[in-house]
């Protein structure tokens, strides 16, 4: 999915300035990275806002047009409101297309309902993960990464390792092998087979 976001540029700082930009239903933001200087700019509030509730926004190369001149950039942080749907501040980075990036997607978990662990032990599937770091060229950069459940047992779990990725794409681990989703088993079944055992 390709998002575009026009902007113009703002001179003005300062919370009296930003005040004003959000009475005029305008959203302060700033661009930096790359070769050039970190430039505030502003947004419409609606445009953002909408796009903002998107998930693939969160998980994409966005073209920035500030005034005409279009530029690809990531979204590094949306302020909210702490209770109303108002956007407050907006960072983007501009990112190199032959530079590598680093970026949280988000999971989708498929084929949970066919997975022995639930359908023939009836366990309950917990997500451990929802997101992961990944590292790639902007041009690879997936909108999400699918987690395909149909082979997993009850009382086993998938890690990180055990992810299929896109080309050109690798998980970005910290320590250990992280665990991303596992089925539980129900409790009376797990009595049972340990009542099996002692017996």
């Amino acid at each position: 999915m390709k998002f575009e976001l026009n902007a113009q540029k703002r001179t003005l700082q300062g919370s009296g300035a930003s005040r004003r930009l959000r009475a005029a239903n305008k959203v302060p933001a700033i661009v930096y990275g790359g070769a050039n200087a970190p430039q505030s700019i502003e947004l419409d509030h609606n445009t953002i806002l909408l796009a903002l509730r998107k998930e693939a926004f969160h998980a994409s190369v966005l073209t920035l047009i500030v005034d005409g001149a279009a530029e690809s950039v990531l979204l590094r942080d949306a302020q909210m409101h702490a209770y109303k749907p108002l956007v407050l501040h907006v960072d983007f980075q501009r990112v190199d297309p032959n530079q590598p990036i680093h970026q949280k997607v988000p999971l989708h978990f498929v084929n949970a309902d066919i997975a022995p662990g639930v359908k023939l032990s009836g366990g309950n599937v917990s997500h451990v993960m929802n997101e992961i770091e990944i590292a790639c060229l902007p041009k690879d950069l997936p909108e999400f990464i699918e987690v395909d459940l149909k082979d997993l047992a009850a009382g086993h779990s998938i890690h990180v390792s055990q992810l299929t990725l896109p080309a050109g794409v690798k998980a970005v681990v910290h320590g250990d092998d992280g665990v991303v989703a596992l089925i539980q088993a129900k409790k009376g079944a797990a009595a049972a087979t340990e009542g099996e055992t002692a017996a």
